[in-house]
């Protein structure tokens, strides 16, 4: 052994032989327990980022159940990520002095895929230089032909049992990105703003005061509305009152969502701008009336206010209120929540919009069933009350999207009828009236609903058999932070498809923060490259950095002193190695049954105690997806008994030839290894090759019970 453990000469030469010899592939095996687990796949677009980097908690599952002598599956993918791919294809349009409007749909879509295709490797790549076992063979694209399929038919499936509906109704829509999204994508800012007190005008000479944050909105206003119970307005219920501007008289209406709290107790109802006032206006049968078009722009409903954006509107409105003596006063300092788009940080527009949307409810109610029941397992606990609430509370999900690059919906409309109908294959003649000219909805699906069938459609786009072997899967691991956004689909979805969970158990971790606890951001320059780290101290020292001191569930603080301390780990492992190799003699390799019997020590016999108790708790920790606990408990072996203790106790009578203890210290140190290599498994590999043939692995080895 060399002096130095150098794991910049060793790693890609380990991973390569390890995908070479086929370590990493599954079969079926009926004498042997299933063990999978399907990668939440990572965007085929983008680079790997420290959070991607926890996939290790993966890999440490897998090469354990591996030790264990389990058939293992973990199966790579990527994931197209629709919207997210094309807002950074726009930015490098942008770059070369165009935008998406230059080019048809077909045209934008390809040139997308080829962007695409030329940086998907680079994120595969990176995923083998942390070293993760996956089975490559099997690797699988959100956008695969036979995933498609798989997706479609799900989708005809819900239609075909009325879970699915295409219905005008309000959105999150973001004007600058062109699309739509659910409400788990919104992000609720809180916005100091300005609060308008402005003067409504009944009839009869009275005038009731509303307050509002959009000024704007009033062109679109069909109603004003009071709480039933507030005693100021009980004789005006069932009146009309005239919208300032525009001049046109308005019901007033009870409706018991009015807070006779806020501003005056008087609200003017805008059903298309507004998702509260959108419900009142169901309840009420009150008009639609758009006033803000896809482009953020006043439309031809407003006069004179036409083509101006919404803070334009709003400045000329309140100017105008002024003159005509309308506004009674600005409150400056309201503080309220407003929804923003996650990518451009815009304000996003409720506006009416027909969509394709899935009924939650229905799906919701066997999946509680099975979480409620621990049929699906949730480490640690605490997250299971917040899996439950988001099953109760998920509202009813649109999953259209208005961008190119992604599954286009395969629901196709009737010109002649104005029907829709929808087939997994493209149809050769219209579906309704047999022979008219007929449209394919130009939507794509929202990406989490294709990736919410990942564990499913994955193992059915492979094979029958390995559906059949090791489906569902044993593990879904993922950040608590997407447990709504992807969890929650794949259960109601997999159950909805498949008849059965999804997965047997859920593991969720924490959020990697700085080593102050903040969030990591390219503004705040706090934010770690993973692939640098391993440039300078290996993919170990980074694995292992990752897992060390970090409770399962909690967020992490992570540094590059972090990463230094388990380099230093990495080495003592080397350096204890190197002594017990540097004492090896041929006949140290063949212990004398008589000598074992005499010679064994009260050091030795203490040593070996230790050591099963050791294992014993490894195991027990492992089982329990206490990781953390899990290394913590072999490296302070390790580095505080095993070489501050014992092989300073015993140094002397190795290198004077004292057969048993060298024997019995390997023996340890090899088990020790083995319970390490999850953990960090290149060193333990490269070290596990110098005591054993040089063409074997330390993968194909089994951990003693």
């Amino acid at each position: 052994m060399d002096s130095n453990y150098r794991p910049q000469l060793v790693e890609e030469k380990i991973y390569r032989e390890w995908e070479e010899k086929g370590y990493f592939s599954a079969n079926i095996n009926k004498k042997k327990k299933p063990f999978s687990i399907v990668l939440p796949p990572p965007n085929a677009n983008a680079d790997l980022h420290l959070g991607h980097a926890m996939y290790v908690v993966e890999d440490i599952m897998i090469r354990y159940h591996k030790l264990l002598g389990d058939e293992t599956l973990w199966l790579p993918g990527a994931d197209h990520a629709g919207f997210e791919t094309q807002f950074v294809f726009e930015k490098h349009l942008k770059k070369e002095g165009k935008t998406r409007f230059d080019f048809d749909r077909n045209t934008l879509f390809k040139m997308i895929w080829d962007f695409v295709e030329k940086n998907r490797g680079n994120m595969e790549s990176q995923l083998r230089r942390l070293g993760f076992a996956l089975d490559w063979k099997k690797k699988k694209f959100t956008m695969d032909k036979e995933i498609v399929k798989i997706v479609y038919k799900t989708f005809k499936k819900l239609h075909d049992q009325d879970l699915v509906y295409r219905e005008k109704r309000l959105v999150n829509y973001c004007t600058f990105c062109g699309t739509s999204f659910s409400d788990l994508e919104v992000v609720h800012k809180e916005k100091i703003t300005s609060l308008f007190y402005i003067k409504y005008l009944i009839p009869d000479g009275r005038f009731i005061e509303v307050a509002t944050t959009r000024p704007e909105t009033l062109l679109g206003d069909t109603a004003v509305a009071v709480n039933p119970k507030d005693k100021r307005y009980k004789d005006l219920i069932g009146k009309t009152i005239i919208v300032p501007i525009i001049n046109k008289e308005v019901p007033i209406v009870a409706d018991e969502s009015v807070d006779p709290k806020f501003g005056t107790g008087a609200v003017k109802v805008t059903p298309a701008h507004d998702f509260t006032d959108f419900e009142t206006g169901q309840r009420h049968k009150l008009e639609l009336k758009q006033i803000i078009g896809f482009d953020g722009k006043l439309n031809e409903l407003t006069g004179s206010y036409q083509g101006l954006y919404v803070n334009e509107a709003r400045k000329k409105i309140t100017e105008d209120l002024k003159t005509k003596n309308l506004l009674i006063k600005i409150k400056e300092d309201y503080k309220h929540q407003v929804r923003t788009c996650y990518k451009c940080g815009r304000i996003l527009e409720p506006l009416p919009k027909e969509q394709w949307f899935i009924k939650i409810k229905p799906l919701a109610y066997k999946a509680k069933k099975l979480v409620e029941k621990d049929e699906i397992k949730i480490v640690p606990k605490k997250f299971k009350k917040v899996l439950v609430w988001w099953l109760d509370n998920f509202r009813d999900w649109n999953i259209s999207r208005q961008i190119v690059w992604g599954i286009r919906i395969p629901a196709y409309r009737c010109m002649t009828k104005k029907e829709w109908f929808i087939l997994v294959e493209k149809p050769a003649k219209c579906q309704v009236c047999g022979n008219c000219e007929f449209k394919q909805d130009t939507d794509t699906f929202d990406t989490w609903f294709s990736s919410g069938q990942w564990p499913f459609a994955t193992l059915q786009a492979l094979d029958k058999e390995i559906y059949d072997y090791f489906y569902p899967t044993t593990v879904m691991e993922t950040g608590y932070d997407i447990l709504p956004w992807w969890v929650t689909r794949m259960i109601l979805l997999g159950c909805f498809a498949t008849g059965e969970r999804p997965f047997d158990n859920i593991f969720l971790h924490g959020l990697i923060r700085d080593k102050e606890g903040k969030k990591m951001s390219k503004s705040k320059d706090n934010v770690i490259n993973p692939m640098e780290m391993i440039d300078k101290y290996g993919a170990d020292a980074l694995r292992s950095a990752l897992i060390f001191g970090a409770k399962e569930g909690n967020d992490l603080s992570f540094s590059e002193e972090k990463v230094i301390g388990m380099r230093n780990f990495i080495n003592k492992i080397w350096n204890i190695g190197r002594f017990i190799e540097m004492n090896r003699s041929p006949k140290s390799e063949i212990p004398n049954p008589k000598q074992i019997i005499n010679s064994k020590s009260k050091i030795l016999n203490e040593l070996e105690k230790e050591y099963k108790k050791e294992k014993k708790q490894y195991l027990k920790y492992m089982n329990s997806y206490q990781f953390s606990k899990a290394l913590g408990l072999v490296y302070e072996f390790i580095w505080h008994r095993f070489a501050d203790y014992y092989v300073e106790q015993l140094k002397d009578t190795v290198i004077n030839g004292n057969i048993e203890a060298l024997r019995e210290l390997k023996e340890v140190y090899l088990e020790n290894l083995k319970m390490l290599h999850p953990f960090i498994p290149f060193v333990t590999e490269t070290v596990w090759k110098v005591f054993n043939k040089e063409n074997s692995s330390i993968l194909l080895e089994r951990l003693k019970g």
